[in-house]
């Protein structure tokens, strides 16, 4: 994982102090490229734990096509409720704690930070018991399953680029066409976040699949490490489902950013050695990439610093 070891280097000590949308404020960097040869093990983080169980939910929560965080929350899988509980609290029907600038306000607060927890649990609660208001306040708009699996081609049905992409890469492997969006202009304003992680890219040779991705926005110590395990894992899928070999995973981003409010933590984690990377495993032999479910997927021999925690900006 030097690759990534780097890119924080890299910002740590040539970025720029920036601004934000969130107005926690950045460091960051324009353009970079990190490349990870999949043949050399699994590229998950070991210079802290990262939860892949959840890399491997949110991953088939996209495949699905689906944009509701009930399905994650019935997974215990919490990476993105603050957007679905922002939309919650800015709407007229919620009476409770203010909770405008909640993610920069508990991060500093204690006090703020457990009544935030307090109404978080109860909106997971309604979420999790009520279908009318998961319907809702659980749906974060036409996110990436939605984009994925159903875009909409302006004549009344819809574009599913994953099975397309599959069917290009078996039936016409040198085509430089292999490209799945995220990015639809015509949609952003209603997605809970628009899309980071934007478009991405097959490419096939020598029996082998790799892909490319451009992220946009790229917050490096939190969401970059999720960022390159999804992708490697859906690389291995994908090559899976198409008879090749996982190749390369390239990761090319736009704006890559660390908060200011976790400088300290990778700090902290460039003090750390790096561990030998794990191996991928994915059972179910007989399952499509479309069946699989998260107890199909996991990793061996993972082996990681402990986990470094850090407030998540909204």
């Amino acid at each position: 994982m030097e690759p990534y070891l780097q890119l924080c280097r890299t910002i740590m000590e040539n970025g720029t102090d920036k601004g934000d949308r969130t107005g926690t404020g950045t460091r960051s960097t324009f353009g970079h490229q990190m490349r990870f040869n999949l043949e050399d093990g699994f590229p998950l983080l070991t210079t802290k734990k990262t939860a892949f169980r959840l890399i491997v939910s949110e991953l088939l929560w996209f495949l699905k096509g689906d944009t509701n965080v009930r399905t994650l929350m019935q997974e215990n899988n919490r990476i993105w409720d603050e957007w679905a509980f922002e939309k919650w609290a800015a709407s007229p029907e919620y009476d409770g704690p203010d909770m405008t600038d909640f993610g920069r306000r508990a991060a500093s607060d204690p006090a703020f930070k457990w009544t935030l927890d307090e109404e978080m649990e109860k909106f997971r609660g309604r979420i999790l018991s009520d279908d009318g208001f998961a319907r809702k306040y659980g749906d974060l708009g036409p996110v990436y399953g939605r984009q994925w699996r159903s875009w909409p081609d302006g004549k009344g049905g819809t574009i599913d680029q994953i099975k397309n992409v599959i069917d290009s890469i078996q039936n016409n492997p040198d085509s430089r066409r292999h490209i799945v969006s995220a990015w639809n202009p015509a949609e952003v304003e209603d997605m809970a976040l628009p899309p980071c992680h934007t478009l991405f890219q097959f490419y096939v040779a020598n029996g082998k699949l790799s892909c490319q991705l451009y992220q946009r926005s790229a917050d490096v110590f939190l969401g970059v490490p999720f960022n390159i395990a999804s992708y490697a894992l859906l690389t291995h899928l994908i090559a899976r489902e198409t008879g090749l070999e996982p190749g390369e995973f390239i990761h090319t981003l736009g704006d890559a950013h660390i908060y200011s409010n976790h400088f300290d933590q990778v700090t902290e984690q460039l003090t750390r050695t790096p561990r030998p990377l794990p191996e991928l495993v994915i059972e179910a032999p007989a399952k499509s990439i479309f069946d699989l479910e998260t107890g199909d997927i996991r990793v061996e021999g993972y082996d990681p610093h402990p986990k470094i925690k850090a407030p998540i900006a909204v």
